[in-house]
């Protein structure tokens, strides 16, 4: 079995800034981090590695520098990483990352052989449009599973897999055909911290990296700022609430009666609104 991972070097969210003209982020200077919600996917990756067998490629599309990321991701466990970089790719929106990503995952797998699973993470921390996962899975005519808390079994033999994923109305069981992409929820899994093996692998290992012409990207307009339609025209921090948290009193009542009490005060026609959506189960 073959799992691509795709992971996103991102900005760490605690130090990030917005330009003031550009409105985009400020990356220089700002230490970098795996995109956390990547980092499920690549767990989850490799426990059905270790459970079925294969390989697990991990690859990412960014500057030289994104090569750190690759390095901890093999660190963590993966087999082998790939770097997509290119000057062509920079200023790239989603629907242009998700073409270049697509590229070179055709070419990972005429390389090192067709992927059976893609996994990615829901979102990343710096863009949160949870559209590159699906944008991708779109170009390789991959079926799709999003949002998924858990993968169930896998049967390579009969090409399905079963996974279970969240839904508003609760949680969905879906068993699916291969292969597949799948975006990963965060809290699914506990990331493993590599052994110290792993990591000096990982430090003398030899970095694959392609460039737009590499990869057998075949359009380079759809490429970067020029194959990038989203324009970002303001960024800027939620205004402060100005009420404060109130305290509520239990005065004898226990606590949650109490504090169902006082939302009742404050909107009066819920209580008769939930009572009335009762009525309908």
């Amino acid at each position: 079995m073959h799992i691509v991972v795709c992971i996103k070097q991102v900005p760490d969210s605690a130090q990030i800034r917005v330009h003031p003209v550009t409105n985009t982020i400020m990356r220089q200077g700002v230490p970098t981090i795996i995109n956390p919600y990547d980092l499920f996917a690549l767990e989850e990756a490799l426990r059905l590695r270790d459970k079925l067998g294969g390989e697990v490629t991990v690859l990412t599309m960014g500057p030289p520098s994104a090569e750190d990321s690759l390095r901890k991701a093999l660190t963590i466990g993966a087999n082998r990483a790939v770097l997509l970089t290119d000057r062509f790719f920079a200023g790239a929106d989603t629907l242009a990352t998700s073409y270049a990503l697509a590229a070179a995952i055709r070419k990972i797998g005429a390389t090192f052989g067709a992927p059976d699973i893609v996994f990615t993470g829901k979102q990343t921390i710096d863009g949160d449009t949870a559209q590159v996962g699906p944008g991708i899975c779109k170009r390789l005519d991959f079926l799709q599973l999003t949002y998924v808390s858990k993968v169930c079994s896998v049967d390579l033999a009969g090409r399905t897999i079963e996974v279970e994923r969240r839904s508003e109305g609760g949680v969905q069981v879906l068993r699916s055909n291969l292969p597949c992409l799948i975006t990963m929820l965060e809290g699914t899994n506990e990331v493993r911290r590599g052994s110290m093996q792993n990591a000096l692998n990982a430090a003398r290992a030899e970095m694959v990296k392609w460039s737009a012409q590499d990869a057998g990207v075949e359009d380079i307009s759809k490429c970067g700022l020029r194959g990038s339609p989203t324009v970002v025209k303001r960024v800027f921090a939620p205004t402060p609430r100005a009420e404060k948290a109130k305290v509520v009193e239990a005065a004898g009542q226990p606590p949650a009666e109490a504090l169902i009490d006082e939302i009742f005060k404050l909107r009066p026609k819920l209580e008769a609104e939930m009572f009335e959506l009762a009525r309908g189960f």
